[in-house]
Parts: structure tokens; sequence; C-alpha cells
């Protein structure tokens, strides 16, 4: 999508800072980090949400995960790391173009939920 913030970045029409990429997936450091580690991984590909993601996107949905583990270590996180995908508005999704986080550090990153 030509609007779209993330279709912009893995084109290179904004700048990144970018920390992999291949055919199918772009990886860069979050602007705004959470953690000492804190990447985002993309499709190339525009798919809004996991919410909208079908049988055909499974290669690189796969393949988003298949890198999580050698960049979150080449980044600051090796004795482990938490992958988030934010889905929708109850999901708290604030970038209409499907990105897992990655984030982590040389800390533990704290409780998966907060409990209600």
């Amino acid at each position: 999508m030509d609007d779209c913030l993330f279709c912009k970045i893995a084109r290179g029409d904004i700048p990144s800072r970018k920390v992999y990429e291949d055919d199918a997936i772009f990886a860069f450091h979050d602007i705004n980090p959470a953690r000492p580690t804190h990447l985002l991984v993309i499709p190339k590909k525009h798919i809004v949400s996991l919410a909208t993601a079908s049988a055909a996107d499974t290669p690189v949905l796969g393949r988003m995960l298949a890198v999580a583990n050698r960049l979150a270590t080449e980044n600051g996180s090796p004795d482990g790391f938490r992958v988030i995908i934010n889905t929708g508005r109850i999901g708290h999704q604030e970038v209409q173009h499907l990105h897992a986080h990655i984030v982590g550090g040389p800390d533990p990153v704290g409780p998966m939920l907060k409990r209600v």
C-alpha cells in the first residue's frame, strides 16, 4: 500500500535502523523502544494483521518467527526474548500492517500479562 508506514519503511522510502532483510521480511529497531532490545519484524507484503492473514501467508509468518532468535541474540538478548504480535483494537495494534515485536535485553522482560 502506498500510504502504509511500514510498507514505506520496507521499500526504503522512510529511513530505519535495519537489522535484517530478505525477500519476504524486513526487521528494524523500534523508534520508541520499550526494552533495551526492541525490534520490529514485518512482512514486505502488506498484511493488515493476523486477523486478515490467510493460509497463503503461512510461509512469511513462519519466516518472521524463524529469524526471531537470531535477531534477538545479535541485538543484545542472547538469553531469551519475547515475541509480541498485537492484533486489532482489543490487541492494541497501532499500525495496520502486521508486525512482530521482539523484546528483551539483559534483564527479565517481566510478567506476561497484568492479572485482572
